[in-house]
């Protein structure tokens, strides 16, 4: 157990209960080591045949070996006096996301760190299959704007709240954890994080609070989406930033937070632990399990002969021509329809091909989707746009992507490209990651299906973080000059993330996600009008507007939206897939 310390004593008495962020601030690295409890004999842990053609995609045998390794030290046995309940868990990420806070590892980070040894001031509803997730309060009870400005946010606190150690969760906590992001002067300034969280404080001006248990955030401009981008900041204990030396890197060994499960061990890599939060806040949601362990998993097929040899419980991701082998094994497979769609964000930069509606339009009608679902096994449903039809955020595009591969030669012959002038382009693509499905296999089939309509496509292959920080670097960066397009996994579970920062001009990283800097009049502003709409229903309104705005520009190329699928054993109960990127496995045991 950590020493419990009064968090009074590390914070900074504030003078004003306003302040700004300023520009001053030192690096942090997530480093760790291992310290694995009883070990098992791996058994011959199947690997994928090896892929020819000068875009193959094969595993980096470190990712395998790591992966082997993770599962070569899973507990075996319990012992008699007190059984410990245990769900192992295969990600589909190549390393353990940054355990300080703020996650690193996308939607796939947050999931299993983020919203797992953490909580945010406003928490997401996952307890409902049959439909999308929702807000709900966190260590906030309730928040509000003020009617006149719509600039002043007011967050009352949780009372009674302790953090990991025992130290009290209050204002100064949350103060603490704004600055961590983005008060470059603040002492506990941390870039690691903030490179993570730099979208969520964007909008934000400045922070204080009234007293212990309220705490008021001024935005930049009045901005109705405040909320979601609030609920994606994840608060860490000041004290123990304090106890660990002022080092985020030892914090990230020892990380404190206020979720329902609690780090106990860490290898890089390799695995990490987590034990139940008995004292948890929110009694309903403390776990039913004692331990989780998560292990970096990236290749499909070591998954499924993981959780077929019973090495695992729980696998992110199975491969399509795994799910009758999983299923006649006794398990469980579960998909659901989310918040998810498989992409190609595009460069708008000056020479790019894909400044050209035509060329846009092109590579949307050239895919067949339909074939490319089933490929999948059913595991996904075309896309139709960013959003799936009956989405309260679909529409009316004019725009159709259907399977037109004549359409697509038409539109190209227009652009000026044809047998003798073939369209050349280069698309980043990863490995693996939160979301990516199966790029491998998927990224073939559309390759193919471009190289019938005269496109020559080829890939820049990474791991899924390297992809990640080239998008969030943004297309005019010197490493991304060479590449049309960007293959990301990305969600709309809000308004930000789904349209509006994928799309306002203003809103290039690391202000927001407009990667390849579209920019379009009209949708400029319906991005403007969407931000001030408090109303849900106008919102919606709006929202509806602007994506099919979107499509009918093809801002996108728009691929299939992902049925989350994920195989657990035949022993795993409780579990409850939410319609979201994010799932809450505090109610999964295995039986």
């Amino acid at each position: 157990m950590k020493d419990v310390t009064d968090a009074r004593d590390l914070l900074t008495t504030r003078k004003s209960p306003i302040h700004q962020p300023g520009h001053r601030g030192r690096d942090g690295a997530c480093v760790a080591v291992a310290r694995p409890s009883g070990a098992l004999i791996l058994g011959q842990i199947n690997t994928p045949d090896q892929h020819d053609g000068r875009n193959a995609m094969t595993l980096p045998r470190r990712s395998l070996l790591t992966s082997a390794a993770a599962l070569a030290t899973l507990p075996v046995g319990r012992a008699a006096a007190a059984p410990e309940k245990v769900l192992r868990v295969a990600m589909t990420l190549a390393d353990i996301p940054l355990t300080s806070g703020q996650p690193s590892q996308g939607g796939e980070g947050q999931r299993f760190i983020g919203y797992q040894v953490y909580d945010a001031l406003i928490n997401w509803d996952l307890s409902k299959r049959d439909a999308l997730a929702t807000l709900r309060p966190g260590l906030a009870l309730s928040w509000s704007v003020d009617a006149e400005t719509q600039l002043i946010w007011t967050f009352r606190l949780r009372p009674n709240v302790t953090f990991h150690d025992g130290t009290p969760f209050n204002a100064d906590a949350v103060l603490f954890n704004l600055d961590k992001l983005a008060n470059k002067d603040s002492p506990q300034f941390d870039s690691a994080q903030a490179a993570q969280g730099a979208t969520y404080v964007a909008p934000l001006a400045s922070w204080g609070k009234t007293d212990d248990l309220t705490v008021q955030i001024a935005a930049k401009r009045p901005d109705a989406v405040i909320p979601y981008q609030i609920a994606n900041i994840c608060i860490s204990g000041p004290a123990n930033w304090e106890k660990q030396e002022r080092d985020w890197n030892k914090v990230a060994l020892q990380p404190v937070g206020t979720g329902p499960w609690v780090l106990d061990r860490l290898a890089p890599r390799t695995r990490v632990e987590l034990v139940r939060n008995t004292a948890y806040w929110d009694k309903e949601r403390i776990p039913k399990s004692d331990r989780q362990i998560l292990l970096p998993v990236p290749d499909a097929n070591t998954r499924v002969a993981a959780l077929l040899s019973g090495q695992v419980d729980w696998i992110e991701a199975p491969p399509p021509d795994a799910v009758d082998r999983l299923q006649a094994s006794g398990m469980q497979v579960v998909t659901n329809k989310y918040p998810h769609i498989w992409p190609y964000l595009l460069n708008f930069n000056e020479g790019s091909a894909m400044r050209d509606i035509r060329v846009r339009k092109a590579l949307n009608l050239a895919i067949d989707r339909d074939g490319l679902v089933g490929l999948l096994g059913g595991l996904a449903m075309p896309a139709k746009g960013m959003v799936y039809p009956g989405h309260p955020w679909f529409g009316k595009p004019a725009f159709d992507l259907v399977y037109d591969p004549a359409g697509a030669k038409a539109l190209l012959a227009e652009a000026g490209y044809g047998p003798s002038k073939r369209l050349k382009i280069t698309f980043a693509i990863s490995t693996a990651g939160s979301g990516q499905m199966q790029p491998q296999a998927m990224n073939d089939f559309i390759q193919q299906n471009y190289q019938e309509v005269g496109v020559d496509l080829q890939f820049q292959v990474m791991e899924w973080e390297a992809l990640r920080a080239k998008r969030r670097a943004g297309s005019a960066a010197p490493e991304n000059r060479t590449i049309d397009g960007l293959n990301n996994s990305w969600g709309f579970w809000d308004p930000d993330i789904g349209l509006v920062n994928a799309a306002w001009s203003p809103m290039k990283p690391p202000a927001g996600y407009n990667w390849g800097g579209f920019s379009d009049p009209v949708a400029d502003a319906l991005c403007q009008k969407a931000k001030l709409a408090f109303a849900p229903a106008e919102q919606d309104r709006i929202l509806a507007e602007l994506h099919a705005r979107l499509v009918d520009q093809a801002m996108w190329i728009w691929v299939v939206h992902d049925l989350n699928p994920r195989a657990l054993g035949p022993k795993v109960k409780g579990y409850v897939e939410a319609q979201s990127w994010f799932q809450d496995l505090t109610p999964v045991e295995v039986g």
